[in-house]
């Protein structure tokens, strides 16, 4: 088998599988991206370029066709100057334009797509809008513009034998008339890295002696608070968190908040409502005093380095709008960590509260605070928790466990009728 991965960035969701069925299939992978092309690890890497784009004279809510065409534009092109490349199976990553034309170039070969998420602008379980606290109304333009964001989505829906999606909520979005395509596969956690360590990261408090964990040296009964986002925005609830943050700091003196993440904005919209040059990390800094001794920014780490830090950590902390889960969380369960999250339905789905983790209700701080001080009171109380989280991830989650379903979609995907308009 030769299967053809397709996404703008290299390994993203695709890497750790393309890998596995290189190293113990024989099976060939390639891998197109818009990074430098290469081999890495075995793994031949075809960089494409996007000619062309949107421009500020694109309507508002066709900009974001119009960059998925030019992707369309630039895989097609470069492979067309590679008939060496001949897959009997492609996969890629839908919204970006990346499979779209490769229907015409590979015909009949089949091609599964991921799907991530459908806007549905109005819909109360929906990302835009959600957060009413910050008194921001959007534009009525972007809006306008999220139904049109589905275009592209749509044409991969319908030009795709199969597809799939990370969770049941991601394929929730989806309209019942197309659902029936989509499988729901989670990208699975690589538990080679992020796992618990056999607690020896988290002792139990008596037991505790100074440590030293990503940089930062952590006196023996100091508590580890840690928060991971991409990026610090209103969708990660950035703010929120540090509101709730600084309620635990008052409470419970003995506690350091590690912070994960860089100072930008990752999925867009906050731009819109900030001062000019104005990040969404300096705008929550200047709405109230916060003891910024108490947190440490750790900028973007490896993973490596992560991971020992969620297996160190007594409390996780995510929040977010319904809307794409973060691996950041899972991540978290992996590495053992008693998760807290927003009793948001991404977010419910992989925690029940009280079996593995634990749900406060986004907009309420005080709530979020009351459950942290509860776990950093009495770490050792709440280790089940964080225990039956893992378990959960090897068991239903991890890259192992995910495997087998991945390759079956692989292989519905190669006997389905080929679909040769």
């Amino acid at each position: 088998m030769h299967v053809l991965y397709i996404h703008q960035n290299f390994p993203a969701q695709f890497g750790h599988i393309a890998w596995h069925l290189s190293r113990q299939r024989g099976w060939k992978c390639t891998f197109v991206s818009e990074t430098p092309g290469g081999v890495i690890e075995g793994l031949e890497k075809v960089q494409y370029s996007r000619n062309g784009g949107a421009t500020e004279y694109t309507h508002f809510c066709s900009r974001t066709f119009e960059n998925a065409i030019c992707n369309c534009d630039g895989v097609y092109k470069v492979l067309l100057s590679r008939p060496d490349i001949r897959p009997d199976l492609i996969v890629g990553h839908s919204g970006f334009g990346s499979t779209l034309f490769l229907r015409d170039l590979y015909p009949g070969v089949p091609i599964v797509n991921l799907f991530e998420y459908y806007y549905r602008p109005r819909h109360p379980e929906s990302d835009m809008g959600y957060r009413h606290d910050l008194g921001w109304k959007l534009p009525d333009m972007f809006y306008l513009r999220a139904r049109s964001r589905n275009a592209m989505i749509l044409l991969d829906l319908d030009a795709c034998s199969l597809g799939y999606c990370p969770t049941e909520f991601q394929r929730s979005t989806f309209p019942t008339n197309v659902s029936q395509k989509l499988r729901v596969i989670f990208d699975g956690i690589e538990r080679s890295v992020y796992h618990g360590h056999n607690e020896a990261h988290r002792p139990p408090i008596a037991e505790r002696r100074q440590r030293m964990i990503a940089g930062v040296s952590i006196p023996s009964s100091t508590r580890i608070v840690t928060y991971v986002a991409r990026g610090f925005e209103s969708m990660r609830c950035f703010d929120l968190f540090m509101k709730a943050a600084q309620k635990i700091a008052e409470r419970f003196p003995d506690a350091i908040f590690m912070v994960v993440g860089a100072d930008r904005i990752a999925y867009g919209g906050d731009e819109t409502f900030l001062p000019p040059k104005t990040t969404f990390k300096q705008w929550t800094l200047s709405q109230q005093n916060f003891d910024l001794s108490r947190f440490r920014f750790l900028g973007t780490i490896v993973p490596s380095d992560l991971a020992l830090l969620l297996a160190a950590s007594d409390l996780h902390i995510y929040m977010t709008v319904p809307f794409v889960l973060s691996w950041s969380m899972m991540n978290a369960m992996s590495c053992g960590a008693v998760v807290l999250g927003s009793d948001t339905a991404p977010v419910r789905e992989m925690i029940r509260d009280g079996e593995n983790g634990l749900l406060a209700d986004l907009f309420d701080t005080e709530a979020f605070a009351a459950r942290a001080v509860d776990v950093l009171q009495d770490p050792g109380a709440f280790r089940p928790l964080g225990r039956a989280a893992e378990r959960m991830i090897a068991e239903r989650y991890s890259l192992e466990a995910v495997l087998p379903r991945m390759l079956k979609l692989y292989e519905e995907a190669a006997s389905s009728p080929r679909n040769l308009s």
